[in-house]
């Protein structure tokens, strides 16, 4: 593989991230907002799939899920949003940690 492809690879990669991490400013409705991320996670599997994509998505999905959910009981992270805390709870239902 040659170092332009390499470089287009990332580059591929990165697009997804910075889309997402520049919409959170813009689009202040929480729900649309998942919405819009659950179509950009779509569009680029499509356009991109490689195999065991769905393996490493859903294992950084759950690992993110626990680790946040570690960080918020201990007060590391603090979100001021929460037109989404009916999940919030129910994730820390799930996974034995109550909201203080």
């Amino acid at each position: 593989m040659s170092l332009k492809k390499k470089i287009l690879d990332i580059i591929l990669l990165i697009i997804p991230v910075l889309l997402m991490v520049i919409l959170i400013p813009i689009i202040l409705n929480d729900y649309s907002l998942a919405g819009i991320y659950l179509l950009i996670i779509g569009m680029f599997f499509i356009l991109g799939y490689k195999k065991k994509d769905w393996q490493f998505f859903l294992f950084g999905l759950i690992a993110m899920t626990i680790s946040e959910s570690f960080f918020i009981s201990t007060g590391v992270e603090s979100f001021a949003r929460n037109s989404l805390l009916v999940l919030y709870l129910f994730g820390c239902l799930y996974f034995g940690h109550l909201p203080l």
